[in-house]
């Protein structure tokens, strides 16, 4: 800690801030105390420091990265304002997926009394996905269910918010994988090409989509698998790989034999817009650590989704590559896996090895 800078003005608007405890300065600075070690937001209500002990910090990070260290007032702040963060970006998806049309960036910020930097900042932090992005696979969601029911395919993207369906087909290959046409048809139209291979953990099934990977399975029977990919594609022209696409199995195989290697390829996902959010925090488990279906929820901003979170873990088509093996009880016990609850360990055990070895 430099215990060398220049003297605070008395004048000096920070520190008519911290006089006044205003807590609209929180957000422009935070000011360390030299005599305790310790910084704190303007609106603190600890004991005024003299204006001598003081320096300002125009974040949190910076303090700590000079040294300090939060107050246990500004701690217990923290730990309130991350539950309130939780708590708006719960509301602000509530506002999206209940709204006709997607609300703005500016909208969701003014209802919720955020400025629209801090609010995407926040929002992104706690799911993983930008406001836009979550707006978005929310919609795409929409569009999959009016694709069934819906009498025609215009009428399925205006119930689903779109405003005029060349908005929509411009990035229908983003949304669905395939034009809308092709999707309600069961993936007519569409050309899958995929692979049954061995590995370790028996057969595994690599499919793709041109969007991307659409499907990595394991089991027992590659017959079984086979028949997996056609109940999720009854229509699709399944097209067995050739031998450059058995060097794309080999890859995904090697995220199965030497876990930390990245596929580095890209997915196509598919599922609900809370399904999409549980997938992106799954990849941010490091390898060779787990996290607690409640941990997931609770990062998600949907602290009381625990068992939809396990649904949506129950509903990844992308073993390994989305890490949902990573995920186990809150007592640390493993529970229910896609493939199979001793594949699960395998994976686990094989990660930590994999960890220790590199330490």
């Amino acid at each position: 800690m430099n215990h060398d800078k220049p003297r605070i003005s008395e004048t000096d608007p920070r520190w008519q801030a911290i006089l006044a405890r205003d807590p609209a300065a929180d957000q422009a600075f935070v000011y360390a105390v030299r005599t305790t070690g310790v910084y704190c937001r303007p609106s603190s209500s600890s004991r005024l420091p003299r204006i001598d002990n003081i320096e300002f910090f125009d974040t949190a990070a910076e303090a700590e990265a000079a040294g300090y260290r939060p107050s246990k007032r500004r701690a217990a702040d923290q730990t309130l304002m991350a539950e309130q963060h939780r708590a708006q970006v719960t509301r602000a998806c509530q506002l999206i997926e209940s709204a006709e049309s997607a609300p703005s960036l500016n909208q969701l910020a003014e209802h919720l009394s955020m400025s629209p930097y801090h609010f995407h900042r926040v929002f992104k932090a706690i799911t993983g996905v930008t406001p836009k992005a979550y707006a978005c696979a929310h919609r795409a969601r929409k569009v999959r269910t009016q694709l069934h029911s819906a009498s025609t395919i215009t009428d399925a993207l205006y119930q689903a918010g779109f405003n005029s369906n060349s908005r929509f087909y411009e990035s229908s290959n983003a949304r669905l994988g395939m034009t809308p046409g092709a999707y309600r048809a069961g993936g007519t139209n569409t050309t899958i090409r995929f692979a049954i291979g061995q590995c370790s953990l028996g057969a595994i099934l690599v499919a793709q989509s041109e969007r991307g990977i659409c499907a990595i399975l394991l089991g027992d029977d590659p017959q079984a698998l086979l028949d997996d990919l056609q109940d999720k594609f009854p229509k699709a022209d399944l097209l067995g790989g050739d031998a450059g696409f058995e060097s794309l199995v080999a890859r995904v195989v090697g995220l199965i034999e030497v876990p930390g290697v990245d596929l580095d390829l890209p997915l196509d996902l598919r599922g609900t817009a809370f399904q999409e959010r549980v997938w992106q925090a799954l990849r941010s488990i490091p390898a060779g650590t787990t996290a607690s279906y409640a941990e997931i929820a609770q990062r998600i901003g949907s602290p009381k989704a625990v068992r939809a979170v396990a649904q949506a873990c129950a509903a990844n088509a992308l073993a390994v590559a989305i890490p949902c093996h990573r995920v186990v009880r809150s007592d640390g016990n493993l529970s229910g896996y896609r493939w199979g609850v001793e594949r699960k360990r395998q994976l686990l055990e094989r990660e930590r090895q994999s960890d220790k070895s590199a330490g």
